[in-house]
């Protein structure tokens, strides 16, 4: 079944309505046509979902980002214009029609649209899933129907690290390298911090990120001493009160991991009541909000973009590609929430293409595409993505930090003073979790 036909079967209700209007509006010309179009060059399809915030706070700059991206991808697949080794027409000749969901609504939703697209619209995989909670949510569902899926982002390491699936996986570093790397790069430049606030999101994410971030500076910043520390709920929209303790508080710097609309919102309201004047944010997510804050970012804003991601991203063939390939398709370069969706798509379709070398050229079954996908390797726009982590399940990369700087000539936000962070000096090693990694002093790391 088509978005299109869904559409028209939920009737003329405000959620179709509004839904209809978010995907016209909001995603590329098209898009609904390719959930729509006939295979071009194959009999046989390879029918994909992938699920993304196509509506509510986290739409704008983040998910409506990673689902262009993916239709985007998708389109040079079936064409066989991407570069090698991802030029094989679609999945290993068999094209690929994809079903786009809307994330919006909360998990346990999540899991039934998740169950939708096995059982009713027959997917052969999901790839997708920005919010923590929902990836706790879908992950255990999708292991008890034993179907394939692929988280492409979602920062909660505990999927991996609490148990041991054998259909899931993440084609992306959990939250524990953006805390870490943001605490080594305060370190490595000299940044001075006797104090520091903190405001994340209260709910698996923001959780997670503040106890990282808080373990990595008892670490490196021993006689830092934590000042306010905010948990406000997901998708708050006003922070009048939280901009209050923070100023009743002052400290060198703020960190939070606060994303998508939550973080426009914050950055606006205490900017306008001048509580960024006297101290340093301190960001692990927040390339995406860049072009639309623009000149409101304060210069000098340490951010991270979780991995080597938009403007922190290195130059290599394959991400200038990305790059112009994304301009020309978007109109707009790529952001975090891109790159997160296309290296997980390139994930996907090289195991694909490597389980049906194995099986005689046949569309694989999910174990197939599991065992294809578990501990490989490859090189994406943003770097070589390894899945070492969680037996094979969790992917590691590089990543990068720096600090803002607003152009007026372009009107864009560039970043200057960038420091890149190897994989293996930012993650745990194998098999141990990443607050204990990170409390023990982070043995063994390679920076």
């Amino acid at each position: 079944m088509s978005i299109a036909k869904t559409l028209a079967q939920a009737g003329p209700g405000p959620r179709a309505r509004s839904f209809a209007a978010t995907l016209r509006h909001a995603l590329l010309p098209g898009a609904l046509a390719l959930a729509c179009a006939g295979p071009a060059f194959a009999q046989q399809t390879f029918k994909l979902g992938f699920v993304t915030f196509l509506s509510g706070p986290a739409a704008e700059s983040f998910g409506v980002p990673a689902g262009n991206a993916a239709k985007m991808m998708v389109e040079a697949f079936n064409k066989g214009t991407a570069p090698a080794p991802f030029n094989q027409k679609g999945f290993g000749g068999l094209a690929i029609e994809m079903v786009m969901v809307d994330e919006a609504g909360g998990a346990a939703k999540q899991v039934q649209e998740m169950r939708n697209l096995y059982q009713r619209e027959n997917v052969d995989a999901v790839v997708g899933y920005i919010g923590s909670g929902d990836c706790l949510a879908v992950a255990p569902a999708a292991e008890e129907l034993k179907k394939f899926l692929v988280l492409m982002d979602c920062g909660t390491p505990r999927i991996f690290e609490d148990g041991a699936p054998k259909y899931v996986f993440r084609t992306a570093s959990h939250a524990a390298m953006d805390n870490i790397s943001l605490a080594r790069y305060l370190k490595s430049r000299n940044v001075k911090v006797d104090s520091f606030n903190l405001i994340n999101q209260d709910y698996a994410w923001g959780q997670d990120s503040r106890a990282d971030f808080l373990a990595a500076m008892g670490q490196l910043y021993p006689a830092a001493k934590p000042g306010a520390d905010l948990l406000p709920k997901f998708g708050a929209g006003q922070y009048g009160t939280e901009v209050s303790a923070l100023a009743a508080k002052p400290a060198n710097i703020i960190y939070s991991s606060l994303w998508g609309g939550d973080l426009q919102a914050f950055v606006l309201q205490a900017g306008a009541r001048g509580a960024l004047k006297d101290t340093t944010l301190v960001l692990s997510a927040a390339d995406h909000v860049l072009p639309g804050l623009l000149d409101k970012m304060p210069d000098g804003t340490i951010l991270g973009a979780r991995g080597a991601y938009g403007i922190l991203s290195a130059k290599s063939p394959l991400n200038d590609w990305f790059q112009g390939a994304h301009q020309q398709a978007v109109g707009v370069p790529p952001v975090q929430a891109s790159y997160r969706a296309v290296q997980a798509l390139m994930g996907v379709k090289l195991a694909v293409e490597r389980a049906m070398a194995k099986n005689g050229g046949k569309k694989p079954s999910a174990e197939e595409m599991a065992d294809a996908l578990r501990g490989s390797s490859w090189e994406s726009p943003a770097g070589t993505i390894r899945m070492v982590l969680g037996n094979g399940h969790q992917a590691i990369q590089s990543t990068a930090i720096g600090r803002t700087k607003y152009d007026a000539a372009s009107k864009r936000v560039l970043a200057v003073d960038i420091q890149t962070f190897p994989a293996e000096c930012v993650n745990p090693p194998a098999g141990v979790k990443s607050t204990d990694w990170i409390k023990a002093g982070m043995p063994g790391a390679k920076c």
